[in-house]
């Protein structure tokens, strides 16, 4: 899953005409559902957007006070084509996108996380799958980019998968090595002396 996040005086969806849902200051979330992503990955995205520290404590510290901590609103926006890609020619790629019926359920998903997560009261939402107008006064601007979990690692210690226990080998290792003999007889003369 990816997210972009943006710390907003106001933000707004429009869809034909008609106005759907509006905000004041807090944050305007767009976010696309990945192939790979899971309910899991939406309830630990929805978690993280409501704690990331964007606005100033009261005595100016920076960066230290999240959404919930301002009560603020929140303005989540679904948006698939965060996972376009363009590194084959110039036409985007949308193929890291979820389809769009499992999308719908995991976005339904995430949006859920963050009105339990807060308060449901103040989390809007624009319309899932239409084109969407959407309005902001961008506060800074301050816009953050959120991914979820980096991908599992490939093994590459060579390792068989079946042995390794956590994070830990579990066994003996041993490696056989074929290094030439040289005899004394073979090796340069000056190395003899």
């Amino acid at each position: 899953m990816k997210t972009i996040i943006q710390r907003v005086k106001s933000a707004s969806v429009t869809v034909d005409g008609q106005l759907v849902s509006s905000i004041s200051r807090g944050l305007l979330i767009f976010a696309a559902i990945g192939r790979e992503d899971t309910p899991k990955t939406c309830e630990s995205m929805a978690s993280k957007v409501l704690k990331v520290k964007l606005w100033d404590a009261e005595d100016g510290k920076k960066w230290k006070r999240s959404v919930q901590d301002i009560e603020g609103e929140v303005l989540c926006v679904s948006q698939f084509t965060l996972l376009a890609s363009v590194k084959k020619g110039n036409k985007p790629d949308f193929h890291k996108s979820a389809l769009p019926k499992e999308a719908r359920e995991l976005y339904d998903s995430f949006i859920g996380g963050v009105r339990t997560l807060y308060q449901a009261e103040r989390v809007k939402d624009g319309i899932f799958g239409a084109m969407m107008d959407v309005a902001l006064v961008n506060d800074g601007p301050v816009t953050i980019d959120i991914d979820s979990d980096p991908p599992p690692m490939e093994n590459v210690s060579g390792l068989p998968e079946g042995e390794l226990e956590g994070e830990f080998f579990k066994g003996h290792l041993s490696k056989t090595f074929d290094v030439p003999v040289r005899t004394a007889y073979e090796l340069p003369a000056s190395l003899l002396e």
